[in-house]
């Protein structure tokens, strides 16, 4: 048998790996060839879009450049457009479908368009007619997305069934110039010249010193026009100052108290939007803790500009606060606790009978009478039937204490005895 030198020896394993490191490395050198020659559809800058005005339309001036190295096939142009807008007659060449509000997200229409032709690399091209967006009457502040696509993008699971157009096929065509084609995606904000009447409603109070209250104020948004607000728009910022002399228990879950001292912010809604006629109230549970007279709180909207509400004379209103006593009393009229004439200390029922007498009940003493500081005819603190001469009660006292006695004597018993059997 041959003997194996030392230093020869080839391993398998060292062959195995230089093998799977060549083919990682050529098969990363395909992919990158791969990438490096495959399309790359991208699209034109577009300028914000504003002075539209409700019931009118416009058109959208796209774009598209293949920025790869290798001519695209075909290629998908999407639409998507917030609430406030809608299609005219789509292409043939172009489905429309809805997708609604869910997880917070606002409700979309989108328009997908393919242009089954070839896309050239470094070409500009634009659809030989831009596609038409109309203004609605709710319209205001409203968003409008364009994406490109090298597939078939995928509809997002609520949305509806797609519909195809009506209006003859539209394909792209050359244009002439250079590109400004950068990504895939472009966003645009639409600005239609509306109004949304933005309405606040206060609140009157009634209550006594300790009493725990329900404060209720309104939010609405009159229109005609729904607002797609920023997360913390200031513009959309409901401002509820309670009065004073009251604490809150109990705040709503759409305001923080992050505002200025004594004063809670408060959003419309959870969502980035205020639909037209939506309406919000705020619930709040204030405690009284004193009486202050003339105290007003209030509810607005701030000094944040609003210059889509043109009616400011609805944009504040008070919360007032009728304290009917100044708390002394828990009762009815003429006692600290309780009922008519009743005392603290004892009389006929002194929390809700009626003795006459301010000390006492019909002819007792000041510390007696036959009802307790509770009513009825249980025990009290300074009076009822446990009186100090003495009464049948001393019996169940006498009674427990035999009793425990009796108790501690066979516990001691038990100890003993099992003390013994060990």
């Amino acid at each position: 048998m041959p003997i194996a030198l030392p230093g020869r020896r080839t391993s398998r394993t060292a062959v195995g790996a230089l093998s799977a490191a060549a083919l990682i490395a050529l098969g990363a050198a395909s992919t990158a060839v791969a990438e490096e020659a495959a399309p790359e559809p991208a699209l034109g800058q577009i300028a914000p879009i504003d002075g539209v005005k409700p019931g009118s339309s416009f058109e959208v001036p796209v774009t598209v450049t293949n920025k790869g190295t290798q001519a695209a096939d075909k290629v998908w142009v999407v639409y998507g457009v917030t609430q406030g807008l809608d299609y005219a007659e789509l292409p043939s060449n172009c489905q429309s479908h809805q997708v609604p509000s869910y997880d917070e997200m606002m409700p979309k229409w989108n328009a997908v368009c393919v242009f089954d032709q070839a896309v050239e690399p470094g070409v500009v091209y634009a659809p030989e007619k831009p596609l038409t967006v109309n203004a609605l009457d709710r319209a205001l502040y409203d968003d409008l997305r364009v994406t490109v696509w090298g597939y078939d993008p995928p509809l997002d699971d609520a949305a509806t069934t797609p519909v195809r157009g009506t209006a003859p096929a539209v394909k792209l065509v050359e244009r002439p110039g250079g590109s400004d084609a950068a990504k895939s995606a472009v966003d645009v904000p639409v600005t239609t010249v509306n109004t949304a009447d933005f309405q606040v409603t206060g609140a009157q109070l009634k209550g006594r010193v300790g009493d725990t209250v329900t404060l209720q104020v309104k939010f609405t948004n009159a229109g005609p026009a729904w607002v797609l607000r920023k997360w913390e728009d200031p513009r959309l910022r409901v401002l509820i100052t309670p009065p004073a002399g009251t604490s809150v228990v109990k705040s709503n879950e759409y305001c923080n108290d992050k505002a200025e001292p004594g004063t809670y912010s408060c959003a419309p809604s959870s969502q980035l939007w205020v639909n037209e006629n939506e309406r919000a109230t705020y619930t709040f549970k204030l405690k009284i803790d004193k009486r202050v007279p003339g105290a007003k709180g209030s509810v607005t909207f701030g000094d944040a500009a609003r210059p889509f509400d043109t009616d400011k004379a609805n944009d504040q209103a008070e919360i007032t606060l009728d304290v009917t006593d100044d708390g002394a009393s828990t009762g009815g009229s003429g006692g600290s606790t309780g009922g008519s004439g009743g005392s603290t200390t004892g009389g006929s029922g002194s929390t809700g009978a009626s003795g006459s007498s301010s000390t006492g009940g019909s002819g007792s003493s000041s510390t007696g009478g036959a009802g307790s500081s509770t009513g009825g005819t249980g025990a009290a603190t300074t009076g009822g039937n446990l009186a100090s001469t003495g009464s049948d009660s001393t019996l169940p006292f006498a009674g427990a204490a035999a009793a425990a006695v009796a108790a501690g004597a066979g516990a001691v018993f038990v100890v003993r005895r099992r003390s013994a059997q060990r």
